[in-house]
């Protein structure tokens, strides 16, 4: 396994076990894969999702996010329609080339990339164009990590009876959102996102009432929406087409490992504080965070370079990806030659410093007991280019604990043996 560690908003690092739940084949056709799994699913993201769920349904759809919100687009926007699309990144944009594809009728709002979007606009610009019947919205623009004011701009589009299309694709299931109690009537997100799945489908929840009118619309056969939700709800969790069978049971997985955590609000209050922990120590080290504080998500982070000849892919190659992280080898040459109450001393302060970094608990560069003052120096001279990444801490300390079992295991027959 490759010593990797993806984050948020993803596709990300994923659970053991939502990895060994893909270890098992499932018949699309079978009750104990549509009623066990896709329903038991559909249901779990309903709840997630509305304090009113009886008004709202899931529709799974194949594909990455952006399939889903082609089809949401492309299913629900009748000709005659005219769509509103406040841009303040790529994703928002994405939106507008999709009406574009469509050839809807609609109008791209855009603002800076730094900057959230305005509710006053929006609301200004529909006292001035009655005709728009749908605004769309990302919630938090992958682009910069800029998290827009989701109440307020539902609040002024319900004020002027538009319908309102969200892009949650980065913030479903890290940052709580209740469709019912701000008017959403279509929110599209991913698998492999905040509730951290894997790769392979996404899914629109829809207001039952408005998807009940969306039959015939769609110009796509595999992205007709309507079709999709009437192909689930008739089958008790049928797909039209082949479903990616062992991702969708890995993001039921991922479901209970949410509820397990404590929900959408126990992530996000974890979110926030590893964002919160990022920030301070980027800060400390003289990067700038891209976006005012105030409309910063907790999911995605920017900074400025530091400098203007700063080279992002030596920075990655050198500190993110793991290379030149240290090897079996190169713990065997650290302990070479050392006497055994050594090298179990040695092991047992890697195993230490590598588990408080892990934890949290920052001793990185600080000397606070005499074995750190012992043995951090004479590693860095022996061995100076001996490296362990962050995110590699509990592969290495697997490799540690297994030489130390050794170390120890042969100790304790030397004694029997005497």
């Amino acid at each position: 396994m490759r010593p990797y560690l993806l984050l948020t908003p993803g596709p990300l690092t994923t659970s053991e076990t939502v990895k060994e739940a893909m270890m098992s084949d499932w018949c699309t056709w079978d009750e104990d894969y549509n009623v066990g799994i896709v329903e038991v699913i559909r249901k779990e993201l309903v709840e997630l999702a509305s304090s009113q769920p009886e008004d709202y349904t899931a529709v799974l759809m194949q594909g990455s996010g952006s399939f889903c919100v082609e089809a949401t687009l492309g299913s629900v926007i009748r000709p005659e329609d005219n769509l509103l699309v406040a841009a303040n990144g790529a994703y928002g944009k994405r939106m507008g080339v999709i009406a574009d594809y469509y050839h809807l009728n609609y109008h791209v709002m855009k603002f800076d990339e730094t900057q959230a979007v305005d509710p006053e606009a929006i609301d200004n610009y529909l006292d001035m164009h009655p005709e728009v019947t749908h605004v769309s919205v990302v919630h938090c623009e992958t682009t910069t990590g800029v998290l827009n004011p989701l109440e307020a701009i539902a609040s002024v589009v319900k004020k002027h009876n538009k319908i309102l299309i969200v892009d949650a694709m980065s913030s479903f299931g890290g940052v709580p959102i209740d469709m019912a109690k701000l008017g959403v009537d279509f929110m599209i997100s991913s698998a492999n996102k905040c509730i951290q799945g894997v790769p392979g489908f996404g899914f629109i929840l829809a207001r039952r009432s408005l998807l009940k009118q969306c039959k015939g619309v769609a110009r796509s056969l595999s992205l007709d929406l309507y079709d999709q939700w009437e192909t689930m709800e008739n089958g008790h969790g049928k797909w039209r087409f082949t479903s990616p069978t062992h991702v969708v049971r890995a993001f039921m997985q991922a479901l209970k490992e949410l509820a397990a955590e404590g929900g959408i609000a126990a992530r996000y209050a974890r979110y926030s504080e590893n964002h919160r922990v990022l920030v301070d120590g980027m800060r400390a080290l003289g990067f700038k965070t891209l976006l005012p504080d105030q409309e910063q998500s907790p999911v995605i982070t920017s900074f400025y370079y530091p400098t203007a000849d700063f080279n992002f892919k030596d920075f990655y190659q050198n500190n993110i990806t793991g290379l030149n992280s240290f090897t079996q080898k190169d713990l065997s040459q650290i302990l070479k030659g050392r006497p055994a109450q050594e090298k179990i001393d040695l092991l047992q302060f890697f195993r230490y410093s590598m588990t408080e970094q892990l934890n949290g608990n920052r001793i990185a560069n600080k000397c606070k007991t005499d074995m750190d003052r012992k043995f951090r120096t004479d590693t860095l001279e022996r061995v100076p280019k001996f490296k362990i990444k962050a995110f590699d801490f509990p592969n290495k300390i697997k490799l540690v604990e297994a030489e130390l079992a050794k170390i120890l295991k042969q100790e304790r027959a030397n004694i029997a043996n005497s």
